[in-house]
């Protein structure tokens, strides 16, 4: 069963605003694989759980036509409102249902949303639209973010594992202890003969704290926290946020720290 999240004004405005997007480092080793496994001219992409279309727009100058959907019309209208590429367009829909026409479509993607699909019924899905030697490409990252902030790396990382780990027991049940096995797993048992399995990509970028603390506030953990006991879950922001300023000698929550972002991602190419 499909689970329905970030769906409210305010948890897609902050998905919006914190979430990180893909590197074209990471982005390029998608189309590399696309363009090495198949002969097709990179006519449709179409960007699965898209949220407020960060991932999406990566794909614009790389296909004809791109669509992004969702479920919520809240990420869609943000989406749709930051939207600047004519090629780009959306549309509302489950995961599992996918509005295409059998064999439509050269490249499906889907970016940290497909733990929270039906599994099977999107796979198939996904196997419906695309063409023969079409790709499919699911990636996620995990919480096992790292800061990196002149020579007080060690101690900011050892505040940020507090910080997961208070979050843990709040992790929606659909993940498990770790979405890492779940996507291993559907590579593993996935029946394409050309497929690429990636557990560990690294992805680095500079984000100020600020940034940082409301790109795991928007995560499900944090929201379920909130949920339960909003004081606690501010509470708890504000103490890392304290604690993280004072470990880098700084008094803005401005100041930029270098973010590592831990992608993993399947590969697979329809035969």
């Amino acid at each position: 069963m499909a689970v329905r999240l970030f769906e409210a004004k305010e948890h897609a405005s902050a998905y919006w605003k914190y979430r990180v997007s893909p590197s074209e480092k990471l982005t390029k080793n998608i189309l590399t694989f696309f363009k090495k496994n198949s002969d097709l001219l990179g006519e449709v992409a179409v960007d699965v759980g898209c949220g407020s279309g960060q991932g999406t727009a990566l794909l614009g100058p790389h296909f004809t036509q791109v669509v992004g959907t969702d479920i919520s019309p809240a990420q869609l209208d943000l989406a749709i409102l930051h939207n600047t590429a004519a090629n780009i367009s959306y549309r509302q829909c489950p995961a599992e249902e996918l509005p295409f026409r059998d064999e439509s479509v050269d490249l499906v993607t889907t970016l940290s949303a497909f733990h929270w699909f039906d599994h099977p019924r999107f796979l198939q899905e996904a196997h419906r639209i695309l063409k023969p030697k079409g790709c499919l490409a699911i990636l996620n990252y995990g919480l096992d973010m790292e800061l990196s902030y002149g020579d007080c790396s060690e101690e900011l990382n050892h505040i940020c594992k507090e910080f997961y780990a208070a979050l843990q027991p709040h992790r929606h049940p659909k993940l498990g202890d770790s979405t890492l096995t779940l996507y291993e797993r559907v590579y593993n048992t996935l029946q394409y003969p050309v497929k690429e399995w990636q557990p560990s990509f690294w992805d680095r970028l500079q984000v100020s704290i600020s940034k940082y603390i409301g790109m795991v506030q928007s995560f499900s953990a944090y929201q379920n926290l909130l949920k339960k006991d909003p004081e606690e879950a501010q509470r708890l922001s504000h103490d890392i946020t304290r604690r993280l300023m004072s470990v880098m000698k700084v008094t803005s929550t401005e100041t930029e720290v270098i973010l590592g972002v831990r992608y993993f991602y399947l590969l697979a190419c329809k035969p």
